[in-house]
Formats: structure tokens, C-alpha cells, sequence
């Protein structure tokens, strides 16, 4: 059994642009406390095995996500609970303040390469 206070600081920055701070994983998943800082636009990636869903916790944006042929973009707000199946392209953007979220990984985060860039998202990113 774990148990795990959100760290004050982040551990690492997420391929697209997020500052991660992690929280508990096992064999089945993890979760990450996540923020996107306000005003920014991540890059645009991919994920090659792992499926994701996040909760927002506060603030307010978008994200873009591309699957199957089928694309969207969502408006993400306080409350608001999305999903990213394995193989599904996706962006977001934090408008107004910070977008901070929860992000469950199916299985769990496996590390930076699991991550393959998409050249034309949504939106040009700020983030390099």
C-alpha cells in the first residue's frame, strides 16, 4: 500500500510541454499531478503504447486529439475529464491561468520515448 503527498516541485517536463510531478505506479498504471503554464501551447506528439485519461483540476483550454480519422478539439475546464487512447494524435493549450490536471497512464509511463513528435498539430506551440 502507498501513500504519496503531490511533491512542491516538478520531477521532469512531459514531452509536450507539461511539468510533471509524480505521483504513485504500479504494474497496471500511474498518476502524475500535471500544469501547464498559462498562456502555452504544447507540441504536438503521439504516444506509441501507453492510453491516457486526465481530469482537470483548474484552469481552462483545449486539446486537440486525432484518431481513426476522426478529429476534435475539446474545451478543457475545472471538472472536465477526458481520455487519449494509445496511437491517437494530440495538442493543448492553457488559456487564462495555469491548466492543471491529473493524468492516469495506462500502463505506466515507460519514459520519453515512448513519445513521437507530430509535425502539424492544431496550433503552432510555444513550447520548444
Amino acid at each position: 500500500m502507498k501513500t504519496k503527498n503531490i511533491p512542491n516541485e516538478f520531477q521532469h517536463i512531459s514531452p509536450a510541454g507539461a511539468e510533471v510531478r509524480t505521483l504513485i505506479s504500479n504494474g497496471h498504471g500511474g498518476i502524475a499531478h500535471c500544469t501547464l503554464r498559462k498562456g502555452a501551447i504544447s507540441k504536438a506528439v503521439r504516444h506509441k503504447t501507453v492510453s491516457e485519461f486526465w481530469h482537470i483540476l483548474q484552469g481552462n483550454g483545449a486539446i486537440w486529439r486525432k484518431n481513426l480519422g476522426k478529429e476534435s478539439v475539446t474545451p478543457l475546464k475545472t471538472g472536465v475529464s477526458i481520455d487519449i487512447p494509445v496511437g491517437t494524435e494530440f495538442q493543448y493549450r492553457s488559456d487564462g491561468g495555469n491548466l492543471v490536471f491529473l493524468c492516469i497512464t495506462m500502463p505506466p509511463w515507460p519514459g520519453a520515448e515512448e513519445v513521437t513528435y507530430i509535425e502539424q498539430g492544431a496550433w503552432s506551440p510555444t513550447l520548444g
